[in-house]
């Protein structure tokens, strides 16, 4: 939850429409404001040496706890829509955490405490909210069409029987959803590449969580 670890959040409010990937619906873009450049959609991920020179670095006296919060990515200033960050680099097993933090519009997943991926992501319009709270992974689906919407959802993993799930977006639109996170395509694939059926995905607004803390218990 990178908003309430470090105080980064989304660049920018998501589009009160409606994206046909970000929660499987047609689109209906807005007139008032242009579609961001495409340099501006970026995948970040650390070169070597500075993957070396972030080594992993243990919160004592609960190092062996796999929940508590050990390493959160050295992200400088918001992420933009389309932006992703990742690196697992001397990052051990273990088990896999997603946070979605809806103030901030952003999702992280951590390894054994460590945060090895964040990501803006689209989220649910007032209408449609995303909900708050814990939600194992039930089902995956690299290839998924929506049955409501009959629109893709690479990479779908589903949360809710009634249709909420994380999947591969065209993030940087800026929509709001139907209530899905939406993630840029290329970083859902890693995240469903790491999950597991079962793994637990926390939906907070307004959480506070800081090294040392709890993923699980906070």
């Amino acid at each position: 939850m990178r908003r309430f670890i470090n105080g980064r959040k989304a660049l920018g409010i998501a589009f009160v429409g409606f994206a046909g990937l970000a929660g499987a619906m047609m689109l209906t873009k807005p007139p008032s404001r242009p579609e961001p450049a495409a340099s501006a959609v970026k995948a970040v991920e650390a070169p070597a040496s500075q993957q070396a020179e972030a080594a992993v670095e243990a919160v004592a006296p609960k190092a062996d706890d796999p929940f508590v919060i050990k390493r959160i990515l050295p992200i400088e200033g918001p992420i933009k829509y389309g932006e992703w960050h990742w690196d697992e680099t001397g990052v051990p097993d273990g088990p896999i955490v997603i946070t979605v933090d809806l103030d901030a519009r952003v999702l992280s997943i951590f390894r054994g405490g460590y945060e090895i991926g964040a990501a803006a992501v689209l989220l649910g319009s007032e209408d449609k909210p995303t909900p708050t709270g814990v939600f194992p992974i039930t089902q995956k689906a690299r290839h998924h069409m929506s049955n409501l919407y009959d629109a893709p959802m690479p990479y779908m993993q589903r949360l809710t029987n009634d249709g909420i799930t994380l999947h591969g977006s065209k993030v940087e639109w800026g929509y709001a959803s139907h209530g899905c996170i939406g993630m840029p395509e290329a970083f859902a694939a890693k995240v469903f590449q790491k999950t597991r059926l079962g793994d637990r995905v926390f939906i907070t607004r307004g959480k506070m969580l800081d090294m040392g803390d709890s993923l699980v218990d906070s």
